[in-house]
């Protein structure tokens, strides 16, 4: 289902007709070579619930797994789009995530950009189709692949257990402020306990309100302090967690430009959020990219990536 008050890029095809898409995605994989452009045009301008129908429809008409006739046809970044799209929006986020942890070493981008952006309600659905695709509990596996405060504040956020109303203790957010200034900034050496108590916890509404309060006390923003208090994982969590609350498309534009920026290009991040925030807000992480950069989003794809890689993620962003 679209999002409600959808700001997607990706929204429901009008007549739509999955027996056709069917059609369609058959014959882009018949005979020699594929048709990048079909599956293309077909995929990237359907829902997440209508892709969950064509794939209904494809097991019904051909007797297979339309992902598996995929995964076999293409290969590359192309391929992981298309996988990516073909999923359940939590059911993406847990390959992600079980991907990142997988062999040596661990994409620690991978784990902040999902726990630190997702809501309570996504978090569980989380862990739940970790569970049931994956055979184990996602804490049990992070906490096998982290450590120290970084686990602490994975581990917090895995809960799902922050408070969603919006309600603003005044008296409560000057303490807050009071209490992570004296925890950082105020002594010798960082008492991270106390961020994470603050930053995982409390509803947005009062933490815009306790970052507020902390400039004042400290002449500070609250971003500036985490950069200077703390480093490696544990700041870029926390300073996750914060752009998120401030500001989430402009965290997603970010993410965006900083994996197109430079030498190369980290696929994993650029199809990650291609993918995932396509339907939800793209048209604000668009926006921002833009305020932000001085560029659209789309110019900077085009010329960072080529092919039918390219087109696709082209597609997602929209004009």
């Amino acid at each position: 289902m679209a999002a409600i008050g959808n700001r997607g890029t990706v929204t429901e095809a009008s007549g739509f007709d999955p027996e056709a898409d069917v059609q369609k995605l058959r014959g882009a994989m018949k005979g020699a070579g594929t048709d990048e452009a079909a599956i293309t045009e077909v995929l990237a301008h359907r829902t997440i619930a209508q892709r969950q129908r064509i794939k209904e429809a494809y097991k019904q008409t051909v007797g297979k797994d339309l992902s598996e006739d995929l995964s076999s046809e293409l290969s590359s970044n192309f391929r992981s789009v298309v996988l990516g799209l073909l999923m359940l929006a939590p059911a993406y986020d847990a390959s992600e995530l079980k991907a990142a942890m997988k062999g040596a070493g661990t994409e620690e981008a991978c784990l902040i950009d999902i726990l630190a952006s997702r809501s309570n309600a996504e978090i569980q659905a989380i862990n739940a189709f970790y569970k049931k695709e994956h055979g184990s509990d996602l804490e049990d596996d992070v906490c096998g692949d982290t450590s120290g405060m970084f686990q602490r504040v994975l581990v917090s956020l895995l809960t799902a257990g922050r408070d969603e109303s919006d309600t603003v203790d005044e008296a409560q957010a000057v303490q807050d402020a009071k209490e992570i200034y004296e925890a950082g900034e105020a002594r010798w050496g960082t008492d991270e306990v106390k961020f994470l108590t603050v930053l995982c916890v409390r509803n947005q509404k009062h933490l815009l309100r306790v970052f507020q309060e902390y400039q004042k006390i400290s002449g500070r923003d609250i971003e500036e302090s985490i950069k200077r208090e703390m480093s490696g994982c544990l700041e870029e969590v926390f300073l996750a967690i914060v752009k998120c609350l401030k500001n989430k498309p402009g965290f997603f534009a970010e993410r965006l430009y900083r994996s197109m920026k430079g030498l190369g290009t980290t696929d994993s991040v650029l199809i990650r959020i291609m993918v995932s925030r396509a339907e939800i807000d793209m048209l604000d992480i668009k926006a921002q990219f833009l305020k932000m950069y001085g560029k659209t989003l789309h110019s900077f794809i085009k010329g960072d990536t080529s092919g039918d890689y390219s087109k696709i993620l082209l597609e997602l962003c929209g004009e």
